[in-house]
């Protein structure tokens, strides 16, 4: 095929789901020959409102069919007003949150990027502190920041400037590791240099589904006003109601310093990024940090159209809500079927850790022969991770759990034969 002919080896997705896809609408996805798939990865969490929302769909076709600005740079332009309009009147002002947004490069990691030399520059500061099993985006300053080592290259690049600490739970629930790093930040010779930021996901999706308590997170935003360095919350992945929330920290008594969000924040799969930046650390002289694609103009007409649709009100939270409790309670089910195995996770952003990268593999492969999409996370890829569009019918989201139910038994079968052999 001309991908295996010409595309680079750097290509990972379609070398599990070699599929060649054509359509796709709400949760499920068409390929060429016309076989549907349930779609229980949604983009990586890039479609939380399934693929081709029929009003996002339209606002867009509307914004095209009038000529309506494509590439804007950071122009004013009427949608981007929109968008800030809506964006501030449903999203920050009810929750009681002030925040400058800056339209980043459209990628999640060009956000990070942008978050860290913020941080950088506001403290004068240069280390970072940031967390095991983090993943932050694969550029050169956000790379430092990720835990995988597979995605870091091992010693061929060099990373600095980030100081890594155990996540919440990393050393078992009886160790606090927030008391680890406050003992550290304390000690004068524990060797941590004061940092200009403290960066974390409240839940980490690709280090394998790690929620952190609501507890310890106000710890660590205690340590990082205390300490004087910025707390940078990652919400590219499980916010926009990801976890049941628009924001993943929601409820749980922190208010970061800087947010990135970028994924669903489009609502429509078209990239687009931000960074929330608390007003006094708006420090940034003009272009500063720029990007030619940071006026996706057709990802503000899509996201407005996102934002009125389901966050006017709290119904799709609840929603999510009633959908999560649902699914956690058939996985907790399925975790009888393999001893040992575990559901890790907050709200839609939740899965099962069986324990084996292989035996994940193996059950991901039975399902996507068997017609459903879906991944896995963690160190050794052990967490079969389900992140079904937050729009998916519940009758479907049951089919789905069901093909999920059996590529277990059929896994854990044809592993009990291998091993009879």
């Amino acid at each position: 095929m001309i991908f295996n002919r010409r595309e680079s080896n750097v290509r990972s997705y379609c070398r599990r789901l070699d599929a060649v896809f054509d359509k796709a609408v709400g949760s499920v996805i068409t390929d060429e020959s016309g076989r549907q798939y349930v779609d229980f990865l949604a983009g990586c969490a890039s479609l939380n409102y399934g693929h081709n929302d029929p009003d996002m769909k339209q606002a867009l076709l509307d914004h095209i069919g009038r000529n309506g600005i494509a590439h804007g740079l950071d122009l004013f332009t009427t949608a981007k007003r929109r968008f800030l309009e809506d964006f501030e009147s449903l999203i920050l002002n009810p929750r009681g949150l002030d925040y400058r947004v800056q339209f980043t490069g459209p990628t999640g990691a060009n956000a990070v990027e942008a978050a860290l030399k913020l941080a950088r520059k506001v403290t004068g500061r240069n280390n970072v502190v940031a967390f095991t099993n983090g993943f932050h985006g694969v550029t050169q300053g956000a790379l430092a920041a990720t835990g995988n080592r597979y995605h870091r290259m091992g010693p061929s690049t060099q990373h600095s400037g980030v100081s890594r600490l155990p996540f919440d739970g990393y050393l078992g629930a009886d160790i606090d590791t927030a008391e680890i790093l406050e003992r550290m930040l304390s000690d004068p010779s524990s060797g941590l240099d004061s940092p200009a930021a403290i960066l974390l996901e409240t839940v980490q999706g690709e280090g394998g589904l790690n929620a952190a308590s609501p507890s310890w997170l106000r710890q660590i935003a205690h340590l990082a006003q205390l300490h004087g360095a910025l707390l940078i919350v990652d919400d590219i992945q499980a916010g926009c109601g990801r976890t049941g929330t628009f924001f993943s920290f929601e409820g749980i008594g922190i208010v970061p310093d800087l947010v990135t969000l970028s994924k669903s924040l489009s609502g429509f799969g078209l990239p687009m990024a931000l960074l929330l930046i608390r007003p006094q650390h708006d420090l940034w002289r003009p272009a500063e940090h720029n990007g030619t694609f940071r006026g996706n103009t057709h990802a503000f007409v899509t996201a407005q159209a996102a934002l009125r649709k389901f966050w006017s009100d709290d119904i799709f939270s609840r929603r999510i809500l009633d959908k999560a409790r649902h699914v956690g309670e058939r996985l907790t089910a399925m975790t009888d079927l393999i001893p040992g195995s575990r559901v890790k996770g907050r709200g839609m952003m939740i899965g099962i850790d069986v324990g084996s990268g292989e035996l994940a593999e193996a059950i991901c492969r039975r399902c996507f022969e068997d017609g459903l999409i879906i991944e896995t996370s963690g160190a050794y890829d052990e967490v079969v991770k389900i992140l079904a569009p937050l729009t998916t019918p519940d009758d479907l989201l049951d089919y789905g759990l069901d093909v999920l139910e059996s590529a277990i038994h059929a896994a854990l079968t044809d592993r009990a034969a291998a091993a009879a052999e």
